[in-house]
């Protein structure tokens, strides 16, 4: 993604005034990245064992954030335009359907009383996610600085780690 930052060619600040969206969308896009690489560690410590169905799961949402780069460098390079910003919302709640139908297909795997059934819980932040990721991308139309403002508050609530794997698994 960080090759979608073109060095300008003037040697002062004026220079990198294009470029403050750019950097805003892939700081955004390498913070989620992050995010999921984080979460989804710690849901597969909690895993036994996988079959093709959750090998399959796990590919549709590497597929989705596979998109990232695209839909981040679309956004920056048209300095949040309504289209590209709703796009990248509908990447971005593709991505996080896609966790959840993994994080699913894990549970029916293992079992309901499973370790990771009961660290899951009832996945508060991943609902909420979907709601306000689903309200962005509407509002993107009317306001892109709004859309990404709430694009920035998921991230916010998910940059706290997720613990409950971890403390179901160390207790």
């Amino acid at each position: 993604m960080v090759l979608e930052l073109k060095v300008p060619h003037e040697a002062d600040l004026a220079a990198l005034k294009p470029l403050i969206p750019v950097f805003f969308s892939y700081v955004l896009s390498f913070i989620y990245l992050g995010i999921y690489w984080s979460n989804h560690h710690h849901l597969l410590q909690a895993v036994r064992y996988v079959n093709g169905r959750v090998l399959w799961a796990n590919l549709h949402l590497l597929f989705w954030l596979s998109l990232i780069p695209f839909v981040t460098g679309w956004l920056g390079e048209n300095h949040l335009a309504p289209l590209p910003v709703a796009l990248y919302g509908v990447v971005l709640l593709l991505a996080a359907i896609a966790y959840t139908i993994l994080t699913t297909t894990l549970v029916a795997h293992h079992g309901k009383d499973s370790t990771l059934a009961i660290a899951l819980g009832r996945d508060f932040k991943g609902k909420i996610s979907l709601g306000i990721y689903t309200v962005a991308i509407l509002i993107s139309f009317v306001n892109s600085w709004a859309a990404c403002l709430l694009y920035t508050l998921v991230a916010i609530i998910w940059l706290i780690p997720d613990r409950r794997i971890e403390k179901t698994l160390n207790s």
